[in-house]
């Protein structure tokens, strides 16, 4: 539900049992109409979300247009950063990662839900194959698309998290990435 984020389960203040009887409420609310008193975005009057926004539905959200893909083949890994740079581009380090096919014409359009307001990084990568992984050659390098927020330069390794670091202070902010390619 709108309420309930990924952030509430870790909480020690909601526990995962919290998380669960907050969200057998909101169920709840669903079912009997009320739900719309409980779904921030509606009661702000803020615009809804594009179809397919990926991620835990809630009031924030993000739209990222990545900008010269080199074709429409495969998808478009969308991968959430918290402000924390102790977290980022690690293993197991993300909010959360959505893809969406890739359109035809070098831009595809995407929608992430974000936990809240606030400062964010967004790393992207073309994943032209579909098997859902950043594919490298036999030395390590990349031989798939990357993009970044704010669109850091690349060329001497991967970019400082204070260079992508991304404030989203309402819901609806649109972001453009340029991807890159080895």
């Amino acid at each position: 539900m709108a309420l309930v984020t990924d952030s509430m389960q870790t909480d020690p203040q909601f526990g995962r049992a919290g998380a669960g009887k907050l969200r057998t409420f909101f169920r709840a609310l669903v079912g009997s109409g009320l739900a719309l008193l409980a779904t921030p975005a509606l009661a702000q009057g803020d615009p809804a979300p594009p179809p397919g926004c990926t991620g835990t539905p809630t009031a924030t959200w993000v739209t990222v247009i990545a900008e010269n893909l080199r074709n429409s083949d495969g998808l478009l890994a969308m991968t959430l950063y918290a402000d924390d740079s102790r977290r980022f581009l690690v293993k197991h380090g993300s909010l959360s990662v959505g893809r969406v096919k890739v359109q035809p014409g070098g831009t595809t359009r995407g929608c992430i839900f974000l936990p809240e307001p606030g400062v964010y990084a967004i790393a992207l990568y073309h994943d032209e194959n579909g098997d859902t992984k950043f594919n490298r050659s036999m030395i390590g390098l990349p031989v798939e698309g990357w993009g970044f927020t704010n669109n850091p330069p690349t060329l001497m390794g991967l970019p400082s998290f204070s260079s992508v670091r991304l404030n989203v202070p309402r819901t609806g902010l649109v972001t453009r990435i340029k991807m890159k390619y080895p």
